[in-house]
């Protein structure tokens, strides 16, 4: 349902009516106490009853706030406008806060509890319980993230779904899920992204998906972004051991090539200078020797040739 502006009168207006007709009634009281007609009794009971339905009409509307307004069943209009008004008082005003407000997937709140004398035997509090789901390899994650959106159109989170809270919360856990579901938890570098290396992509893509799933209750999303990540417990310990393996595999590289590379400029150096002349076992075993040293996980201890080059 399309959202429209509803105005009405100012709330001073309506507070001038009220207190006419509680001046009226009293005036009539008095009239009737003192020329002693009961018939003023028929005026009397209908002004009052107008009376007390009027005090209805009165409407005090806070900033950030909106009233969406029915009357018998059908839709007005809706007041977005800050200050006291005055309108029908047959109708049916529903507040919506425009507010903006955040909230954690997969949060669980324990509601406080109470003996009979109403002391407090357990306070409220709030856990984190992080969705788990399997990632676009099959490996079981536990994910969650951090929305923050607003009611940007009160007359569709009002009629077009039951509870626009709760259908938001469902509706990202589902994003979430889906989302996971699409994306690798890590992935290679060069490779396609992935939940872990690609943070700012991931986010984007998340907050539209929230906001296709969200436009039909008229809530705006304005960010979302993952707020825990990891692996599930089961299988934690060994990617932890896979991702240490893969970090050494790729320091020893980094050493190796970098060791080639100085055995290479050392044979290079010698060779041009003409320091010493080496033939092919000489100059094999040098590097044998030189990329031990340079390769090695600990300091080598250095052994001194008194002799010659070759003995």
């Amino acid at each position: 349902m399309q959202d429209r502006e509803l105005h009405l009168n100012s709330g001073w207006m309506g507070l001038a009516w009220v207190l006419a007709l509680l001046a009226a009634i009293i005036g009539l009281v008095a009239l009737g106490s003192r020329w002693n007609e009961p018939d003023l009794m028929w005026a009397i009971l209908p002004l009052s009853l107008v009376f007390t339905i009027s005090l209805f009409g009165f409407i005090v509307n806070g900033p950030n706030q909106a009233r969406v307004v029915q009357l018998f069943g059908k839709y007005v209009g809706t007041l977005h406008e800050t200050g006291f008004f005055y309108g029908n008082p047959f109708y049916w005003r529903t507040r919506v806060s425009l507010r903006v407000r955040t909230f954690e997937t997969g949060m669980n709140t324990t509601e406080e509890r109470k003996d009979v004398a109403g002391n407090v035997l357990a306070a409220a509090t709030s856990h984190r319980e992080p969705i788990k789901v399997n990632d676009k390899d099959g490996t079981p994650i536990e994910i969650a993230a951090v929305v923050l959106w607003k009611v940007v159109s009160p007359a569709e989170a009002v009629f077009t779904v039951d509870d626009y809270e709760g259908f938001v919360k469902l509706q990202a856990d589902a994003a979430l899920r889906n989302l996971a579901s699409r994306y690798s938890y890590d992935a290679p570098e060069g490779d396609s992204h992935s939940l872990r290396g690609h943070i700012e992509e991931v986010a984007t893509q998340l907050k539209q998906d929230l906001q296709e799933r969200m436009r039909q209750a008229g809530v705006e999303v304005q960010e979302a972004r993952i707020s825990y990540l990891a692996y599930a417990r089961e299988i934690a310990s060994a990617m932890l051991q896979r991702q240490q393996a893969g970090a050494t595999i790729a320091a020893r590289a980094l050493i190796v090539t970098g060791a080639v590379g100085m055995v290479e400029h050392a044979l290079q150096l010698l060779s041009e200078k003409q320091l010493v002349d080496l033939d092919p076992e000489r100059r094999a075993a040098m590097v044998s020797n030189l990329l031990v040293v340079l390769c090695g996980h600990t300091a080598p201890q250095p052994v001194l040739n008194t002799g010659t080059l070759y003995n």
